[in-house]
């Protein structure tokens, strides 16, 4: 127990009982082991504090230049086979002729706060981590079943075929991918994630084994307008471009696609 806190008790006491008790006291030890057993009650009654990272993203929909380098670098940085896209960029006309205009948006998985498709998973292959809040899939208990790809409102997620695979022999097929929860290792049919869902993982590989990122998703490592601004939203800290996640949805107005279904996604659109 701190001096401060023991004094305070003393002072407390000797207050109540008067000197020549407290002094008795004391010299019996009595007090001692009184003040012991306080100090061990209010340490166990202090509330246990977990480190809880929230992961997600503040896309500013005025820097997006409609690239596209954000959809190519996460091709490359999680080597996905041909159909397999984790980060898209969603493009939409809008408007009568001849006031026709164009708007477009990057759509990662959004990493929900409520995901619907952890909720529909019958083995629980798809689940939230508590430690930092990412959606992942677990490859070795995912049966393929795809209700997650149904129950996703936002399109997030792809069934790997295994079509089109390259023979292992050419340069592609050497690649090994990261995605085997950090392993790197060679993608074949008849071994995961071939037959399973799949999705956008934050780049999971890229943590440390404290759980920080050594570098940033490759998306926002990237985006050359500096757009994608990813980051933990519990202490504002933005991993790419030196920003604070949480000054930024706090002066920018912004939206988060579907609100109304409840998912609380964790990507952030500033407008």
């Amino acid at each position: 127990m701190p001096m401060e806190t023991q004094e305070t008790l003393e002072q407390l006491v000797e207050r109540i009982l008067g000197r020549r008790t407290f002094l008795k006291l004391t010299g019996l030890g009595i007090f001692t082991v009184a003040a012991a057993n306080l100090s061990a009650t209010l340490e166990a009654a202090k509330p246990k504090l977990t480190v809880k990272r929230r992961y997600g993203m503040a896309i500013d929909l005025l820097r997006c230049v409609n690239c596209k380098a954000c959809t190519v670098a996460c091709k490359l940085e999680n080597k996905t086979p041909p159909g397999v896209v984790y980060n898209p960029v969603i493009e939409e006309e809008f408007g009568e002729y001849p006031y026709v205009q164009r708007r477009w948006f990057p759509k990662p998985c959004f990493h929900c706060e409520n995901p619907s498709c952890v909720k529909v998973c019958p083995v629980k292959a798809t689940y939230k981590r508590k430690e930092d809040g990412i959606v992942i899939v677990d490859y070795e208990r995912c049966i393929g079943c795809r209700y997650c790809i149904t129950a996703c409102p936002y399109g997030a997620r792809y069934f790997d075929f295994g079509e089109n695979y390259p023979a292992q022999e050419t340069a592609y097929g050497q690649i090994p991918s990261p995605e085997f929860h950090g392993e790197y290792e060679l993608r074949q049919k008849g071994k995961s994630p071939v037959g399973n869902v799949r999705k956008c993982t934050f780049c999971l590989h890229l943590q440390d084994a404290k759980g920080k990122y050594t570098r940033p998703p490759a998306c926002a490592e990237t985006c050359m307008g500096k757009a994608i601004h990813f980051g933990d939203f519990v202490d504002g800290k933005c991993i790419a471009h030196g920003c604070d996640l949480n000054e930024l949805i706090t002066r920018r107005r912004w939206i988060r696609l579907k609100e109304e279904l409840g998912n609380e996604p964790n990507v952030y659109y500033l407008l």
